[in-house]
């Protein structure tokens, strides 16, 4: 399966998306494409998550339709969706003993055939990826021993492992310090800039969408949304509405940033 530079890596068409008695989003139509990270915002309990899930294909959508790579997902096996999609959920939670090189090689399972196992390339992705994200340290340490932070670190490896032309990203900065958020964020648009790739991050931090996102998707509520160029849709007066509070945007001649406040 492969995608012509065209082509959307994701698109979405006439999608509704509910859990519940909530309607997330009615009527949405958006087409991620290479080299495009959008945000997606909006107040708690909205359905972010639930949108994520969805356009992986964990949650069925009302209405409409998603396809992966020119292929409508429905009619995809979770192996091949795997290998073109790959989600970090909003929580990060260890089950099992393993290193954290162990844990990591978890992303390459989907490119691996059933009696397969992993190769030299596999493991010096594995080792990159813990390096990415400053886990290089921690390469022999169990995963169960991490914090918070390094647990969130530690998924985004195995997401970077997993190698997909799609990421979905829920909440990505959770647990992490202002430093770390740059710095997982830098290697995440990194590989979206250069390795052509697609993201969709859920956040709450509206000044990191301004720096890391070339598109944002407002969720209002009742399945009402906004999509469009960040440019655009990141406005006083649209986030405003979105966070039903006054938003106001401080320019101090070097930089711009979104604050709430009179």
């Amino acid at each position: 399966m492969t995608a012509l530079s065209s082509t959307p890596l994701l698109n979405v068409d006439a999608l509704a998306v509910a859990i519940g008695d909530v309607c997330v989003v009615d009527g949405l139509s958006l087409a991620i494409r290479p080299h495009e990270f959008w945000g997606v915002l909006g107040q708690n309990g909205v359905g972010k998550t639930t949108l994520l899930k969805t356009l992986s294909g964990l949650h069925p959508p009302t209405e409409g339709r998603i396809e992966l790579m020119g292929h409508n997902m429905a009619s995809l096996d979770r192996k091949t969706i795997a290998r073109h999609l790959g989600m970090l959920t909003q929580q990060t939670r260890y089950a099992f003993e393993a290193t954290c090189h162990e844990t990591v090689l978890i992303g390459r399972h989907p490119h691996i055939g059933p009696w397969g196992h992993e190769g030299a390339n596999d493991h010096a992705m594995a080792d990159q990826a813990l390096h990415q994200m400053g886990l290089a340290d921690c390469r022999d340490r169990s995963c169960m021993t991490l914090s918070g932070g390094e647990s969130r670190r530690l998924a985004l490896a195995t997401l970077l492992v997993q190698d997909p032309q799609v990421m979905l990203l829920d909440e990505p900065t959770n647990h992490l310090d202002p430093a770390n958020q740059v710095s997982v964020l830098n290697v995440v648009g990194q590989q979206i800039r250069q390795h052509a790739k697609g993201g969709l991050m859920a956040l709450h931090e509206v000044n990191l969408a301004t720096c890391y996102c070339s598109h944002c998707l407002l969720l209002f509520g009742n399945g009402q949304w906004l999509a469009g160029p960040t440019h655009e849709m990141l406005t006083t007066q649209h986030l405003s509405k979105l966070y039903d509070c006054h938003m106001r945007l401080v320019d101090d001649g070097e930089h711009q940033v979104f604050a709430v406040g009179a």
